[in-house]
């Protein structure tokens, strides 16, 4: 038995005429970019999300950099993130200007809200809270922070499409929620799509602008924007996929909880959710002192399996330049050399299920 980390051929299936309808029905619109499609995705996202406004990008790195830079926030100033977060979100941060500012994650592997304030300086302009895995940080904890502080709170819910705190959509709650469609989302779209939601008309209006050479009106430019545009297909397919949303995730809430309740290895534990959140399972991680060991027995046996993320990014090439060095982040380094996503995708039969679980069980 073959069976893939992700298997996104699976999803397509579930409703493949309903996408090749709509791909063929904008094609023969003749009309491509920032159309109907766009315009009706973003208000139906809107209105899922409990959002006023929605803005679509090209991507969700677009989404972050985009983003901090409607809020103001550049050189000199700091932006507090996790420490175990990918690489796009510090990359957003950073293609601005500013700083990020690491903060370790906590047992559900997200920021740690209780760490937060130690860092605060008279530098920080913001908390860029993401939601990994599926499951949202503690926003109360941090928009009481932000509050206290005078300070922007930026969302990632890249990992999070539909995961409520509290009862509130996660992507309403801070200034900005910002959404990554890649492929392999829990709203993926068939290609690079993003877009940002916010209750500020202001903010919205702004991205709205910047997206598109920074310009309101044809050949009349405001700033020095991007070409940062969500295009009518990508919209158009995500329309198809939105009315399905809640009940993909709802499946992935079942695999999840069959994992839950079959895993049963003492070298292997299971990621918690936190108490008030909903989660999405966009991921679903386990923690191994023998993590290369069991990706290799895995691999022996078929199964797929993937690290989220094996480098963090303070040790990361890319941010030398900011000093950091190894130990200086231990939970979040723990977090690297241990953690795997188990397949999780829709389309992922019961039988492949008990497959990898028997498989996980024996692995000694």
């Amino acid at each position: 038995m073959e069976i893939q980390a992700n298997n996104l051929l699976r999803q397509y299936e579930l409703h493949a005429s309903e996408y090749e309808a709509k791909a063929l029905e904008v094609l023969r619109s003749g009309w491509y970019i920032l159309g109907k499609e766009v315009s009706s995705f973003e208000e139906e996202f809107a209105k899922y999300l409990g959002a006023k406004y929605c803005v679509g990008l090209a991507s969700g790195l677009d989404a972050l950099w985009i983003s901090f830079r409607a809020l103001g926030i550049g050189e000199g100033d700091e932006v507090i993130v996790s420490g175990n977060a990918y690489i796009a979100c510090v990359m957003g941060i950073t293609m601005n200007g500013a700083t990020p500012v690491f903060v370790e994650p906590d047992e559900y592997a997200n920021i740690d809200a209780n760490k937060i304030e130690e860092k605060i300086t008279e530098k920080t302009k913001a908390i860029l809270a993401v939601h990994l895995y599926g499951q949202s940080c503690d926003m109360t904890k941090i928009m009481e922070l932000a509050k206290k502080y005078n300070l922007k709170v930026v969302e990632d819910c890249a990992q999070s499409h539909g995961t409520k705190w509290n009862d509130q959509t996660c992507g309403t709650i801070g200034d900005i929620g910002c959404f990554s469609f890649y492929p392999t989302k829990g709203l993926g779209a068939f290609g690079d799509a993003g877009l940002i939601s916010t209750n500020d008309e202001k903010l919205a209006d702004y991205i709205r602008m910047f997206r598109n050479y920074g310009s309101k009106v044809h050949y009349q430019n405001e700033v020095v924007g991007a070409n940062s545009r969500l295009d009518e297909l990508q919209a158009g397919l995500l329309r198809v996929k939105l009315a399905y949303l809640d009940e993909l995730n709802e499946e992935r809430c079942k695999i999840a909880e069959r994992y839950n309740t079959k895993i049963n290895n003492p070298l292997i534990t299971v990621l918690k959710t936190r108490p008030g959140s909903t989660n999405t399972w966009h991921q679903y991680e386990i923690y191994s002192p023998k993590r290369d060991e069991l990706i290799k027995y895995l691999k022996e046996r078929g199964i797929g399996s993937i690290i989220h993320y094996p480098i963090p990014p303070h040790l990361s090439n890319a941010y030398a330049y900011l000093g950091h060095h190894e130990g200086d982040y231990p939970i979040t380094e723990r977090y690297a050399n241990t953690v795997l996503s188990l397949p999780m995708y829709n389309g992922y039969t019961e039988e492949e299920q008990d497959y990898v679980i028997k498989c996980l069980n024996e692995f000694k």
